[in-house]
């Protein structure tokens, strides 16, 4: 061999943990092997290697596969000096995490040409490429799924919205999420306004859509409980005033002969929730001075412990022999 002879880089069996050959490693990794800079771009050559990111590399020839992107992207955000020795774990979240939670209505991931990837705020960490780098106050706890880390649904579709322009795509995402039950509508509302997102028409338009949405699903599920579990067929969506006074608000179930209201709370986060919050809180007291026992019931505990909530509506309904009389109120179709 002489001064003219071609180097060739040696091929390096990189295995995995399962004796399969990898097919990504990072620039700190390659290094921590022996790897040295020079030769790692002699691998990078037409026909070899390959880097996706920058400080990420494909050890194999020929296109990365959607899998090779995802990782790819976690790898790049999990660089050194990037990712603090303790830190939470980057994980992926937008439209590429909703494909991984199979979501119809997003795009399969041959056809993202942005992935984005959630890391702690206060990460030195710059979008590049294909990666877009989304940061949060307080990491969440991703879902493992195909063994990727995925940000949870609500906070993916915060995430996937705050990149989208198209009202019915936004209301897509947003109604897939409540309908296949993958997140409460509160949920999702409540990450969007963290997000800022609610000042956005086409945003606003589809989560009164998604409201709407997730009253229809909790009055149908509350239907159901009284059905299943044999419970006295109430008075349903009806408004309660005093005899020729004032207005007292309206209830979603109300039993006449027990003075047993139910309402759900379908509240969803926004600016004005505070007072929201107060005026369902003087109409509850209001009624509970003149005798009525209003049973509070959210759309979570409907859909995660409903005979539960029966219980909780059997147990009023049977206590109210032993209360007062109530006040006489007259009961009027909502």
């Amino acid at each position: 061999m002489n001064h003219n002879t071609p180097i060739t880089p040696r091929p390096l069996p990189l295995a995995s943990r399962t004796g399969r050959p990898e097919r990504l490693a990072s620039a700190d990794e390659l290094r921590a092997r022996g790897i040295p800079a020079a030769e790692v771009a002699a691998h990078c050559r037409p026909g070899g290697w390959q880097q996706l990111l920058p400080g990420v590399f494909l050890l194999q020839p020929g296109p990365p596969t959607s899998e090779d992107r995802l990782r790819a992207a976690l790898l790049y955000a999990r660089r050194t000096g990037a990712v603090p020795p303790q830190g939470p774990e980057a994980m992926i979240t937008g439209l590429a995490a909703l494909t991984l939670h199979r979501f119809a209505s997003s795009p399969p991931l041959t056809a993202l040409d942005r992935i984005d990837v959630l890391v702690p705020r206060t990460r030195r960490l710059r979008s590049t490429g294909w990666v877009r780098v989304v940061r949060a106050p307080e990491s969440p706890e991703p879902a493992e799924l195909a063994g990727i880390p995925v940000a949870p649904v609500a906070r993916a579709v915060a995430d996937a919205v705050s990149g989208l322009t198209d009202g019915e795509t936004v209301r897509r995402l947003l109604t897939e999420a409540v309908r296949g039950g993958h997140c409460e509508p509160g949920a999702v509302v409540r990450e969007l306004n963290r997000a800022r997102l609610l000042t956005r028409p086409h945003v606003v338009d589809a989560v009164d859509a998604l409201l709407a949405e997730g009253r229809a699903l909790s009055e149908q599920r509350l239907y159901e409980m009284v059905r299943e579990f044999a419970l006295p067929d109430p008075l349903w969506n009806v408004d309660l005033r005093l005899p020729g006074g004032p207005h007292l608000g309206g209830v979603d179930a109300y039993w006449p002969d027990q003075a047993v209201a139910v309402e759900l709370d379908t509240r969803a986060p926004r600016q004005d929730d505070d007072a929201l919050w107060s005026e369902y809180t003087r109409k509850r007291e209001h009624l509970e001075r003149l005798g009525i026992t209003v049973v509070h019931l959210t759309p979570r505990k409907l859909r995660e412990a409903m005979d539960q909530q029966a219980t909780v509506v059997r147990t009023a309904l049977m206590a109210a022999a032993d209360r007062q009389p109530p006040a006489y109120v007259v009961v009027l179709p909502r």
